[in-house]
């Protein structure tokens, strides 16, 4: 039987009160444990964007590579930087701004003629972040995509069978942060061979606080 909310809401409102106040908001983690999964073979791996129907409970940023009329647009819907060709070639000797750039933008989307030189000069920084640009359709308004970006979260699963991700921070309702939690566990099911069986143990934490395991249901 898959988690329900309830599991998730109990779980949630323990490493609320065992995390405690801190000096920063906090972020809620969820790490999911998978069994009885084979990760040599390519088709286990997991590489998958989630739009959080509750966002992240704060601002992220997100990046636009693009020229002309749709650097103006993605301008004009609120994106965070918007670089042009020439910023992007300009990164290939200056590694250091390369990942300041990887690191301080959480979401990176790209006009669709510029991906080869975005993967050329910055495909070494985003790829292993997980971080390669999403492309932009000729025609497509950036606006939705950009507001998209700011609810994503991914999930990657790669050579270690454990999933941890960020769900929302500590000023979220419980309610919501069992809803983001929620939709990352269908999801991770439905990419699993054998579904909910494969999912050994989940657990919930705040950035200082101590995991607590989510009760599975039998």
């Amino acid at each position: 039987m898959p988690i329900q909310i309830e599991n998730l809401l109990s779980a949630i409102k323990q490493a609320r009160e065992t995390g405690g106040k801190r000096g920063f908001t906090q972020t809620f983690e969820l790490s999911l444990n998978l069994k009885d999964i084979d990760l040599k073979k390519p088709e286990s791996r997991i590489s998958e964007e989630i739009v959080l129907p509750r966002g992240i409970g704060r601002p992220r940023k997100v990046a636009v590579f693009a020229e002309g009329e749709l650097a103006r647009k993605a301008k004009e819907a609120g994106a965070d930087i918007v670089l042009g060709r020439e910023e992007i070639e300009s990164m290939q000797g200056d590694k250091k701004k390369a990942k300041k750039i990887a690191d301080e933008y959480h979401y990176f989307l790209a006009q669709a003629d510029l991906m080869p030189s975005v993967g050329k000069f910055l495909g070494a920084v985003l790829g292993p972040r997980g971080k390669m640009p999403r492309p932009i359709p000729p025609t497509a308004d950036p606006a939705p995509l950009i507001e998209r970006g700011r609810k994503v979260t991914r999930i990657r699963l790669r050579d270690q069978p454990t999933i941890n991700l960020p769900i929302g921070v500590e000023s979220l309702s419980d309610q919501e942060l069992a809803e983001n939690a929620k939709i990352v566990i269908d999801t991770v099911e439905r990419k699993l061979e054998k579904g909910f069986n494969q999912i050994a143990s989940v657990y919930v934490k705040t950035t200082m606080g101590k995991p607590v395991k989510v009760e599975v249901p039998k």
